[in-house]
């Protein structure tokens, strides 16, 4: 039942309401970010596109929940999304101190995934759009 997955679900939005990383976040806002981000398209069997993601890149070491900074057609920052495995969740695995590409922060989706390559197992995508538009702009 997806009620039971809500509560984890909660508590991750709960940890991103806490202080985030102090970064300078200049050198994310345009595409390609700088090292130790990789292309998720270039290291996965992804489109180099996901519509609702938009490009992706991330620091391996910081797989599964991320973050995945996301680009719009036009390399500009326009989320931050996290993809947290159900399981670790239920399991009572936090995922604290996450990073985020830019501190402004409009909205907030947070939606199940069944699974695809690079986060195999059912996870939430909580994702954090950076402006009003982002959410359009990551659509087409």
């Amino acid at each position: 039942m997806m009620i039971g997955k809500i509560a984890p679900i909660a508590l991750v939005v709960g940890m991103l309401a806490a202080p985030v990383w102090a970064h300078d976040e200049g050198p994310l806002l345009q595409a390609p970010p700088p090292e130790p981000y990789v292309k998720v398209s270039d290291v996965l069997p992804l489109p180099e596109f996901i519509p609702g993601l938009g490009t992706l890149y991330v620091d391996p070491a910081t797989l599964p929940a991320g973050p995945f900074l996301s680009y719009d057609h036009e390399g500009k920052l326009s989320a931050t999304v996290y993809m947290t495995p159900i399981e670790d969740l239920e399991n009572g695995v936090s995922f604290d101190d996450l990073g985020v590409g830019s501190h402004t922060v409009t909205s907030v989706d947070i939606y199940y995934n069944a699974g695809h390559p690079g986060v195999e197992s059912p996870h939430a995508h909580v994702v954090l759009h950076h402006d009003e538009d982002a959410k359009a702009r990551l659509a087409e």
